[in-house]
């Protein structure tokens, strides 16, 4: 885990996970004195361009992050080649991810999933969507994601 440079974050638009993911490591990398690892994040189904949901940009807000300049992209396999680390939010983004670019299986992982000890079935690990639901589920996705990001940082 020594050597990576670069962390992708992947979810479905891009306009909301994997923000967050992407700010709150950005953050805690910064904290913790590792900002030379370059994050970015992407989507497999982004409406290019698109900025960051209005619940992202408040929930993220809360945390001491400015998500407004991130904008949707959707990912390509530059994206992938480049990455040293992927980071998913659900199994089908994994799957996604691996069907555009076999090669990149040992470097594609759940956000819940890496770093931790086998046992666990990955179908648990997902972090749901909250794209159109109430702002507590943005707030209860932030609270998921974060806990997982400061447990990474530290590895990296």
């Amino acid at each position: 885990m020594d050597n990576i440079k670069s962390v992708m974050f992947v979810c479905t638009g891009n306009s909301c996970r994997s923000v967050m993911a992407e700010g709150l490591l950005r953050q805690e990398l910064k904290k913790l004195g590792k900002d030379h690892v370059k994050v970015f994040s992407a989507g497999v189904m982004p409406a290019p361009g698109m900025p960051p949901t209005a619940e992202t940009v408040r929930t993220m807000r809360d945390e001491g992050v400015d998500v407004t300049a991130s904008r949707a992209k959707l990912i390509t396999p530059d994206m992938i080649n480049n990455a040293d680390l992927i980071l998913v939010m659900e199994l089908v983004h994994k799957n996604e991810v691996l069907n555009r670019a076999p090669q990149a299986s040992t470097k594609t992982f759940l956000l819940r999933e890496y770093g931790i000890e086998r046992g666990v079935s990955i179908f648990a690990l997902g972090i749901p969507d909250p794209i159109g639901r109430p702002l507590e589920d943005y707030v209860n996705t932030v609270k998921t994601i974060k806990k997982e990001i400061e447990r990474i940082a530290r590895l990296l």
